[in-house]
């Protein structure tokens, strides 16, 4: 392949990011403002966040419940959260036992609270396992957020915020989730006085 094609790939993909990155900081201070306070309050209540998530959106989950528990910019307590998608065992059981739709719903059922804090995240806003997992959050009395792409209509009744993605490139919408998720670890723990914003250094 010719470095002259790869070079223009190179520049349409970051045009194409940061044309959604600027959408997002249009369309999204509301919802993130809401999402931070929402995991705010849960926390200062000594409840905690259950992230969860298929496929890429598994990894962003275990990913950002690692932000919260371990730390973001520096060193402080440890922040109640655990990412459903990676308990083998778990999964398995539930898949093999009840069927895939009902992997996170049934393990919201075992360990989530009222007052607890449940994060599906999905970037088609279809998946069943994600939609299930949210109605069970609701009916325990948690506080539900959602991250998703541009459809809502099937997530709506079970979210409390949304993060919803102007985009429809799943790349795109996966590449603004784990990067406002981050933004949202970082406003979390500064809310709760635990450490600062994070500020780009000169």
């Amino acid at each position: 392949m010719r470095d002259n094609i790869l070079t223009d790939f190179f520049k349409r993909q970051i045009n194409e990011h940061s044309e959604i990155v600027n959408r997002c900081s249009l369309n999204l201070i509301d919802s993130f403002v809401d999402v931070v306070k929402i995991c705010s309050k849960s926390l200062k209540m000594k409840k905690k966040i259950l992230i969860f998530g298929n496929g890429g959106s598994a990894a962003d989950a275990q990913h950002l419940s690692t932000e919260f528990t371990v730390r973001f910019s520096e060193n402080r307590k440890a922040l109640a959260s655990m990412s459903l998608a990676t308990d083998t065992s778990a999964l398995t059981a539930i898949g093999n036992d009840f069927g895939f739709n009902f992997i996170f719903s049934r393990q919201i059922e075992a360990l989530g609270q009222a007052g607890d804090v449940a994060i599906g995240i999905s970037t088609s806003g279809k998946s069943k396992n994600i939609i299930l997992g949210l109605q069970e959050a609701k009916k325990i009395g948690m506080k539900c957020i959602t991250f998703t792409g541009k459809y809502t209509n099937s997530l709506k009744r079970y979210s409390d915020a949304i993060i919803s993605i102007p985009a429809d490139n799943t790349s795109r919408i996966q590449e603004m989730h784990i990067m406002i998720g981050q933004m949202v670890c970082n406003a979390v723990e500064s809310d709760l006085g635990l450490a600062p914003f994070v500020k780009e250094k000169l």
